[in-house]
């Protein structure tokens, strides 16, 4: 009986280390970014981080959508604006507000959306009431299967838009309401992908401010 219960045990160990064996796949997370007032325009943007359900590279990529320049011309109607990925630096010194789990195809239409909004493969119009960082953010959500995103009075406020959308579903996202710096220091290494090419930048220097001097 003692050997009869050693073999079933060793069968057991070796069931549970070829299990343990096999890739596991996470899914793509996306969290929900903005940066208020300082020497930058007002801002919000979103990461994708982790691999999907299906399988394939991991991905680690922050986009946002932003004037190509902060000038008077953005209080007179439509301007050139672009899709971006801020530097590490920026967003260090952002918020992170929440994050929500994407099915596969929730995330294959976040990818959709960075396309139709990149001035090489779409329209990549740039109007600060109408067209700017939250309402690419405010579709964003939507894709990620969020319900409740219409808040029209918070189209020019990131920090408050995405507030508002935790408020009205919080049972829907996670909440994470932390510093870029305290968040990005508990993510684990990931060596990912970048899905959608986009150049990488500071999003909005505002006229007669400059770039802090640690910002890489």
């Amino acid at each position: 009986m003692r050997d009869g219960a050693q073999r079933w045990l060793l069968r057991f160990a070796l069931l549970v280390a070829a299990f343990g064996a096999w890739p596991a796949h996470a899914a793509i997370t996306i969290t929900f970014w903005s940066r208020d007032f300082g020497n930058y325009f007002p801002h919000a943007f979103f990461m994708l981080r982790g691999t999907p359900d299906a399988g394939g590279a991991p991905v680690d990529a922050s986009y946002g959508f932003t004037a190509k320049s902060v000038s008077p011309a953005l209080l007179f109607g439509n301007v050139k604006g672009r899709i971006e990925r801020p530097k590490p630096a920026y967003m260090n010194g952002s918020h992170v507000r929440f994050a929500r789990t994407l099915t596969d195809a929730q995330y294959t239409a976040i990818l959709s959306l960075v396309r139709e909004w990149d001035e090489k493969t779409g329209d990549a119009t740039y109007n600060l009431g109408k067209r700017n960082c939250v309402t690419f953010v405010r579709e964003a959500a939507r894709r990620a299967g969020l319900t409740i995103v219409e808040f029209p009075k918070l189209m020019k406020k990131p920090s408050s838009y995405l507030r508002a959308v935790v408020a009205a579903q919080p049972e829907a996202v996670t909440v994470i309401d932390r510093t870029g710096k305290d968040y990005l220091a508990t993510l684990p290494p990931l060596d990912g992908t970048v899905p959608v090419e986009a150049p990488v930048s500071t999003p909005g220097t505002l006229p007669g401010k400059t770039e802090p001097a640690t910002q890489p």
